[in-house]
Order: C-alpha cells, then structure tokens, then sequence
C-alpha cells in the first residue's frame, strides 16, 4: 500500500515508521522544514524507546521517507492519514481542528483516483463529518472515503503498541474503505489482533471514553490515597485488593501527583465540552478535570509540609520533570505545577531529568542539575516526581551526605519507608500512614 503520513509528530512518526516497517510504502509529510530535514538526516525530534533504530531500517529500505511537499505524496496514495495537533484551544478548552481542517482541504486539491482519508488524530464527535464536507466543497470530483482510526499508542511504548495493539478501531461510512483498511492493518489481522468496525461516529466517541476513563481511574486511586493517609491504610495495599477483582483491574492504579502528557488533560477536557456541546454533560469527568488540576499544586504543597511548613530560601531537588519516564514529553507535567507552586513558596528549586531537561527548560526557569546528586548537592527535601528507572536505586547513603536535611518525598510510591529511613532519611509517601 502506498500511505502518506500527513504531519510528522508523535503520532504520525510513529505510526509512518511502524506501518512501513510492515512492508507498506510511506511518506510522512510535514510543514516544519526543519523537522524534515532533521528527520531525513536520522535525526528524531522526539525521544521514544526503540523509534531511532526503526526509523533508520526503514528509510534504509526505502520503504520511509520525509518530504515536506503534500500533494505530489497524496496523488499517489492509496490511504491518507491526518495526523496533526489537535491542540486544547484557547479560551474555551474545545479540540482545536485548525489543522486537521487545513489539512483535509489540501488533501482534497491534490488527491487522484479512489483515496481513503482516514482520521490518526484525536478529534471530536463529527470531525470525519466535517473533513468529508471540507473534500467534497474543495474538489466535487474527488473519489474518496473518511475513516476514522483513532491512535492508542502510550508515550514509552508506542512501538509495542502499534505492532501488539489490544484492538484497532476503525470507523467508516463508506463500504469501500473496508477492505483497504483490512489490507493496511494485514499483518496485524495475519496476528490475530482484533480489528472493531464501527461507525465513524463511535469510533470517535472510542477514544475520547477510553482516555477519559483511564483519567478517572487514576483520579480514583489519588483520592482514595488521601483518604488512606487519613484513615492509616496503605493505598497500595489498596490497590491491589481491588485490581485483584477482573472486572477492576489493576493498570492505572497508582496513586501519585496527577496525570499529565499529552493525552489526557486534552482529552478529557474536550469530551467534557462536546458533552456540554450536546446538552449531555459528563460530570464525572468534569470533577476528574478538576481534581487532577488540583492535585498537581497539592503535591507542591505536600513537599512545603515535608520541609516544615516553610520552604523560603531552602533547596528543593526535583528528580524527573517529563509527565512519565521513557519520554522527553513535559506537556501538562506534574512537575510544572509542583516546581512553580514551590517557587511562589520561596524555593530555590534544582532539578534534573533523563531525557526532558530540553523541553524542560522552555518552560520552568530552575537550576538545571546533570545527575540526581548534583540537585541534591545542598537541598532541603529531595522529591521524587517522575518514576524512571535511573531513580529506583538511588545511592541514599551518598545522598544523605551531600543534603542540607534528610527530607525525602516519594510522590511515586518507589521506595518503602524501611527502606529509606534507616538511612537517616524523613520519608514521605503517597497514601500512607508516613511523616
């Protein structure tokens, strides 16, 4: 199949490397100059376990290649996948569809032949009814069908997930999308993975529920953590006596300062307001919206309790600043609110990083440290914000020499109390009876 990847972020990257590692041939197409000239020289905009390598083999291969001009790719594909931003928009919190919308209107002027236009986006109830109108009004001769093919793929793991995915999804109005999209996915359908048919609509509606779920189970652990804190219960006892139960589950029941990324704040914030939209309002995930963005500043004011109640012109180390470990992603971080809601306290905050310092230096002003040591060099609480693995087993010995104060707080839950105490530290945990 001949397949153009229309924008080369995240998704779309991904997704292009994966599909021509399949044998497909693809073309991934994006506006920023730069990115595609970076990209054609191996070099990946983004930091994702395993994308490197695969990116190489492909474009090796000449199955995968980078161009920024659309519309020589388009009228030679036989599928067309829209996979830009969809951005929250600002003021109101919906989708911004801006260039999904501009996307489709170039698309429609340069396809040729039978095309299959297919949604990789995250994007509203109705966005494939809307892009199918903008193709149609751009070129009324045009031959094409709109799929939707909502991504599932977690930041760290993304490969994994393509190529071994729980289900795909695809939501067509038009019966000749069917098996075009049946010989996209081949080698997955060869696998046994599942593929659900649906209408576009509820391919649609798919993505938004299952992320907004997730969200709420995590906002579900957090409250009970704070709950357990209260009550002397252990919420990873907790936990695992309830994700032990198979219609529970036990993914996405651990409790820490929030969820962040990409994903989910976007997510669950547009579906909040297509609900409201359609007079059909979701009020459990408007109260997961507002808990989680409390929280992030709670976990500030947790650090600032652990540290005495006064943080004003004491150190504080931050280890890890990405929303989860194996991404460089800082987008709707924890550790942004936490960090500025300590520095409005009076802190001097130094932090450090695996992958993220870069992005994270675009959008908190701290001192940036090379090593969990050096952040710690000094400090006043050391708190441990983001679970990689480079931070499971810290030296505390070393890091209770090099500290102005033994003050450690676990917002992650990696280590246990007897473990971290007989050391000489204060330790802190989430949803336990601790400090």
């Amino acid at each position: 199949m001949r397949i153009v990847m229309v924008g080369s972020g995240y998704v779309g990257l991904v997704s292009g490397a994966c599909f021509a590692d399949f044998g497909h041939k693809v073309i991934c197409v994006d506006k920023a100059e730069e990115k595609i000239e970076a990209l054609k020289q191996g070099i990946i905009p983004i930091f994702e376990p395993g994308l490197d390598a695969l990116v190489e083999t492909n474009v090796k291969a000449g199955r995968l290649s980078f161009t920024t001009e659309l519309a020589p790719a388009v009228a030679e594909a036989d599928v067309v996948f829209i996979a830009v931003g969809t951005p929250s928009r600002r003021g109101d919190g919906h989708a911004d569809l801006g260039y999904v919308y501009a996307a489709s209107k170039e698309i429609a002027e340069a396809m040729k032949g039978f095309t299959v236009v297919v949604t990789k986006s995250t994007v509203p109830v109705g966005t494939g009814d809307e892009v199918e109108r903008i193709i149609r009004e751009s070129n009324p001769d045009a031959d094409f069908a709109v799929v939707s093919n909502p991504e599932f793929l977690r930041e760290g793991a993304a490969i994994e997930d393509f190529k071994r995915p729980d289900r795909i999804v695809v939501g067509i109005s038009d019966e000749r999308a069917r098996p075009v999209m049946n010989e996209v996915y081949r080698p997955l359908y060869l696998n046994q993975a599942p593929i659900l048919y649906t209408s576009r609509r509820t391919s649609e509606l798919i993505k938004y529920a299952a992320n907004a779920f997730l969200a709420m189970k995590i906002t579900f652990i957090n409250e009970i953590a704070d709950l357990c804190e209260r009550v002397g219960a252990d919420v990873q006892d907790v936990s695992r006596g309830i994700g032990l139960d198979g219609r529970i589950g036990s993914k996405f029941l651990h409790a820490g300062p929030g969820y962040g990324g990409s994903c989910f704040p976007k997510d669950t914030l547009a579906l909040a307001k297509t609900a409201q939209d359609y007079e059909s309002p979701v009020r459990l995930i408007e109260t997961t919206i507002a808990i989680n963005d409390n929280r992030k500043r709670a976990m500030g004011r947790k650090v600032i309790a652990a540290a005495g109640g006064d943080v004003r012109g004491k150190k504080v180390a931050v280890f890890g600043l990405t929303f989860k470990p194996n991404t460089d992603d800082m987008r709707d971080s924890p550790a942004i609110a936490i960090v500025q809601t300590l520095k409005d306290a009076g802190a001097i905050v130094a932090g450090y990083d695996p992958e993220g310092m870069d992005n994270a230096r675009q959008m908190m002003e701290i001192d940036f440290a090379t090593d969990p040591y050096e952040a710690a060099e000094g400090a006043d609480v050391a708190v441990l914000v983001t679970e990689w693995n480079e931070f499971r087993a810290l030296d505390l010995d070393r890091l209770k020499t090099i500290m102005a104060t033994p003050v450690f707080v676990d917002l992650r839950n990696v280590y246990r109390a007897h473990e971290v105490e007989p050391h000489g530290f204060t330790y802190h945990s989430i949803g336990k009876n601790s400090g």
